[in-house]
């Protein structure tokens, strides 16, 4: 009697091999690094390659656990030639004990923009706003994108490697207008150099 279990791919490089065959010429490159299973995706094929991973038998990644932004200006010592803007989404399949890594680039440095899916993964949404207000990368067909974690006056995206360090500007609480109010920022910046000052008997050790 014949056995019609399906046999899925268990370790790193076997389930490499199972997504190159199953996504084709649709992806642009599948690595295993330390092993974890890392794929990359243009941003034309991203959505359909997403919903293949979500459905298809071999894949069946039910759980997206993170998406984040990437900015890769001045990556690797200012050799990086390619796009600047990237998000990375981690996917988990509970069926398959698998877990996979996408990422997708942004097709335009000036304005970053990429497709959502939270249609595809719920948990999306909230991990897309972040991305979006940290290094603003806009996912278009998200129904609610706000910023998540800066306050709505906020201007320019902290996460970008090209915003100051001390930021645009600065809100405090203003008693004698009994509002908060926004103003530029007024800290001088300064070099702190840290000093080891050892002591002989610190500690009471001898």
């Amino acid at each position: 009697m014949s056995d019609s279990r399906t046999s899925y791919a268990t370790s790193p490089e076997e389930i490499q091999a199972s997504l190159a065959a199953l996504l084709g010429g649709q992806v642009q490159s599948i690595r295993v690094e330390r092993g974890e299973v890392t794929l990359t995706v243009s941003a034309g094929h991203y959505l359909a390659v997403m919903q293949t991973l979500r459905s298809a038998p071999q894949a069946q990644f039910e759980q997206l656990i993170d998406l984040c932004g990437v900015d890769y200006q001045d990556y690797g010592d200012g050799r990086w030639e390619g796009q600047r803007f990237a998000a990375v989404v981690h996917l988990l399949s509970v069926s398959l004990n698998h877990r996979v890594r996408v990422r997708v680039f942004c097709p335009e440095d000036d304005f970053p923009v990429l497709p959502s899916v939270t249609s595809i993964w719920a948990s999306a949404n909230w991990y897309e706003r972040e991305a979006f207000d940290l290094f603003g990368i806009v996912f278009d067909g998200h129904d609610d994108l706000r910023r998540i974690l800066t306050d709505y006056g906020f201007i320019g995206h902290p996460f970008r490697k090209d915003f100051p360090l001390s930021g645009h500007v600065e809100m405090r609480y203003d008693a004698t207008r009994q509002r908060v109010v926004y103003e530029p920022v007024s800290i001088e910046p300064r070099e702190i150099v840290p000093r080891v000052i050892r002591e002989d008997n610190y500690g009471g050790l001898h």
